[in-house]
């Protein structure tokens, strides 16, 4: 989609501080239908559990928030999800005009320091009941937690702000995720210069998500994850990200190692004990594209990438081959409004993996899928999300190795009540479309088991 770079306040809201919405029964019937087949499951399961819990009325406060003095409805129409000013504000570099206002006055113009230490925090809860088992592809042990306490989830420690006139950092660590306790993990960690020498054209440097260029899975509602990013490798990575408009196409351009975010090299070829490291160790890197234009009332996308990635090898094809292979990545993209409260979004990607497993170097693999979503913002208090995914083995089909698995068919049914702007409450019903299989030789791979799950829990930045 292209993006836009005019910035203005946010309009009023109303003596709640909540955005004016009109009501879905004033829509037409297919409509008032379709809302309440989206709503009746979630809502009946939330409904029971959220009947113990308070409700509250007030507003969050979270860094941005902070900084600004604005409500988190400024720029989430429903946290995470961001609203048209909210995705203004980030095509902005994370700032409002004022920025400069919101800094230490120190009597420097040559110097912008924050006028506190801008830090927010994410953590999430939930408790879990799963089909899903933990299956060893060699052996077939099986471990499984029908009910499941995750918690924390998520414990996570954000910081951003504007260092000068064009320059902006951001970055994330996640302290633990999905039961990693003692870990600490940085993802997201990048500089963002907005106008590379008066050129209109923007720069990131760091650590960032290719898939970000599409849909960024930071902000979504749903639980439930877009599938065919993390199967197709195009998440986390090291490198430099150009963007700029050129009349009605935003474009952008990016170069990345290719080799995700957590290798690192010892160089010592050159002596004992030198300082540097190597984050990549060869001469080959990731080139991906993005142009995003509007057409009439709907955002399409085209994306491409093109790298290396090491093959598999060992039993199952779990282990990681010496050699370097190619892959090739195409897709598109589109999203919507329905009225003012519904926002549907969906993507489809095309992988060629060439010479990908070394039990047969000499054939190409390739697999497609995608993901499609709605979400249905009724009111300040509720947000509804449906999130489908969908991918085939290809190439991988019978293969009997890990990456049979790529094979997913799910719908998400998602319900989330907002206590607070920053504190929600989830659940989400997961249902699996995808038939259980038998292992196609020695190793015990495939969908072995249903994937269907119900959550519950909480979620909240400040």
């Amino acid at each position: 989609m292209k993006r836009t770079a005019i910035l203005d306040f946010p309009a009023r809201h109303d003596a709640d501080g909540g955005r004016v919405a009109s009501s879905p029964c004033d829509r037409p019937t297919c409509r008032r239908l379709f809302c309440a087949t989206l709503r009746s499951v979630p809502l009946l399961l939330l409904s029971a559990w959220l009947a113990l819990l308070p409700a509250q009325d007030a507003s969050a406060m979270p860094e941005f928030a902070r900084r600004y003095n604005l409500s988190c409805a400024a720029c989430h129409s429903a946290f995470p999800r961001l609203n048209k000013f909210g995705e203004v504000f980030i095509a902005n570099n994370m700032r409002l005009p004022n920025w400069m206002e919101t800094a230490d006055q120190l009597g420097d113009d040559r110097l912008a320091l924050p006028d506190h230490v801008p830090l927010a925090i994410r953590a999430q809860a939930y408790v879990q009941a799963r089909q899903g088992k933990a299956i060893d592809p060699v052996s077939g042990a099986r471990q499984s937690a029908p009910t499941d306490f995750q918690s924390p989830y998520l414990l996570k420690l954000l910081s951003s702000a504007p260092l000068s006139k064009d320059i902006t950092y951001y970055f994330y660590a996640i302290m633990a995720e999905k039961g990693g306790n003692g870990e600490i993990v940085v993802e997201d960690a990048w500089f963002r210069h907005a106008d590379i020498f008066g050129s209109g054209i923007g720069m990131m440097l760091g650590q960032f998500s290719l898939s970000d260029a599409m849909f960024p899975r930071e902000i979504r509602l749903p639980f439930q994850d877009y599938m065919v990013y993390r199967m197709a490798g195009i998440t986390y990575d090291r490198g430099v990200q150009f963007d700029r408009d050129v009349g009605p196409f935003g474009i952008t351009l990016g170069f990345t190692n290719g080799n995700g975010i957590t290798d690192n090299f010892k160089i010592n070829g050159t002596g004992y004990s030198r300082p540097d490291r190597m984050f990549d160790n060869d001469n080959s890197k990731t080139v991906f594209a993005h142009l995003g234009t509007d057409i009439g009332p709907v955002g399409v996308g085209l994306f491409g990438a093109s790298g290396k990635q090491l093959g598999a090898a060992g039993p199952a094809a779990m282990d990681k081959s010496q050699r370097r292979t190619d892959k090739r990545v195409v897709g598109v993209d589109a999203r919507g409004d329905v009225g003012g409260d519904m926002h549907w979004y969906a993507q489809y990607l095309w992988n060629d993996w060439r010479g990908f497993l070394d039990v047969d170097p000499t054939r190409n693999y390739r697999w497609n899928g995608g993901f499609a979503g709605l979400d249905w913002i009724p009111d300040d208090r509720w947000a509804f999300s449906a999130l489908y995914n969908y991918a085939g083995a290809g190439d991988f089909a019978r293969s009997n190795t890990i990456y049979e698995g790529i094979a997913i068919n799910s719908l998400s049914l998602t319900a989330s009540h907002y206590f607070m702007r920053n504190v929600k409450g989830i659940v989400e019903l997961n249902i699996d479309f995808k038939n259980k299989t038998k292992p196609t030789g020695p190793y015990f791979t495939g969908h072995l088991n249903r994937e269907n799950y119900i959550l519950f829990g909480f979620d909240t930045a400040f």
